[in-house]
């Protein structure tokens, strides 16, 4: 039988209609695409995508990553204390991401995403854009914050500060290092706030 694409009709699916295995292999392969996009974009840029991930010889990127990650989740759960559920609602993607998962796989989803992402974003769209533009689209890839000013700007200011973290640092090492640790531990907080 074939398909008449005419008679094809997107819609919008909501998060209540996704199921848990649908959510992650949604998750995965997105976080495979931003990997090979970003392995090809650095390639194209006569890079070397492991390099980027070489070990520098000290570990002040580590207080550049943990600093940064520390900052932005205080300034989350004060914004999440004092301003109203609705101007930072996300649809409740994260919510349903990680509020029933394994303590493990909260922290196998935070380094995926933070590996993937960050060679993308940090690591091949600011060496061609700079931090700014790569903060716009970093921001813009979010979606699910977009409906909400505030959200989207704490996405673009959260960008920003890693890309200016990779260049201080010098190494892909601090961002990637920030960014598992933001989604970790709010992971955690939303995983461990349902017990409570």
């Amino acid at each position: 039988m074939k398909q008449k694409w005419r008679d094809f009709k997107a819609r919008q699916i909501q998060i209540t209609d996704l199921d848990d295995r649908t959510l992650l292999l949604n998750l995965y392969i997105t976080q495979m695409l931003t990997l090979f996009i970003g392995t090809i974009w650095v390639l194209l840029q006569r890079r070397n995508p492991i390099e980027l991930f070489t070990l520098p010889n000290d570990w002040h990127f580590a207080y550049w990553g943990a600093g940064l990650a520390a900052t932005v989740v205080v300034v989350d759960l004060i914004v999440s204390r004092f301003v109203p559920d609705n101007m930072t609602d996300d649809g409740g993607i994260n919510e349903k991401l990680f509020s029933n998962r394994p303590v493990w796989h909260i922290i196998v989803i935070s380094f995926v995403v933070s590996v993937c992402e960050e060679l993308l974003f940090r690591g091949a769209i600011q060496h061609a854009f700079g931090p700014y533009w790569t903060s716009i689209l970093f921001a813009a890839i979010h979606v699910r914050y977009l409906r909400h000013w505030l959200p989207t700007a704490m996405v673009f200011g959260i960008s920003y500060a890693l890309g200016t973290i990779y260049e201080w640092s010098g190494t892909l090492w601090a961002p990637v290092l920030a960014h598992f640790l933001i989604d970790l531990i709010m992971g955690l907080i939303l995983r461990f706030r349902r017990e409570a």
